[in-house]
């Protein structure tokens, strides 16, 4: 029997980490507005700064799109949360999990537009990029083995009611 109580504590973290995200997504999104336009202006504030962001068009997308995808899997994530079948810990572990998926990925995503060579496709280059490779390489593996559990615990015949 699962305690209610425990789950929807796991339920509000994958909600506030979610709204972080979607928060730091807004932030990269005028990252690429800048980017875009070539300066820095906002409306009604007066002045602007003529200043190119570094970066490309993927880059900026890719990021931005990046912390809406995955706040947006935490809510995901805290909506089903009750209908997995796991216990208090598992259920517990599989919300800390996918925090930390999101969190991996965007931060490595937002690396690239920053930073020359950072796209932490693979081991090598700038500090940066590395960084990069080791964030997504956490994040793709969680998610991998979080994947492989959930759909395991959820399709063997004895999870059946």
């Amino acid at each position: 029997m699962r305690n209610a109580a425990a789950i929807r504590s796991s339920q509000r973290k994958l909600i506030g980490h979610g709204a972080i995200i979607i928060f730091i997504a807004g932030v990269i999104g005028f990252g690429f507005l800048f980017f875009l336009i070539g300066r820095i202006e906002l409306w009604p504030i007066p002045g602007r700064i003529d200043y190119q962001m570094p970066g490309t068009y993927d880059a900026w997308r890719m990021a931005h799109m990046e912390g809406i995808v995955n706040g947006l899997l935490l809510w995901l994530t805290a909506a089903i949360l009750p209908l997995l079948p796991f216990g208090e810990v598992g259920a517990k572990r599989a919300a800390y999990t996918t925090i930390v998926i999101a969190w991996t990925i965007v931060l490595a995503s937002a690396l690239d537009p920053l930073f020359p060579d950072s796209r932490g496709l693979a081991f090598g280059g700038p500090v940066t990029n590395q960084l990069a490779f080791f964030l997504f390489y956490i994040g793709v593996g969680a998610v991998m083995v979080l994947m492989a559990v959930i759909a395991w615990r959820c399709l063997s015949d004895k999870n059946f009611d």
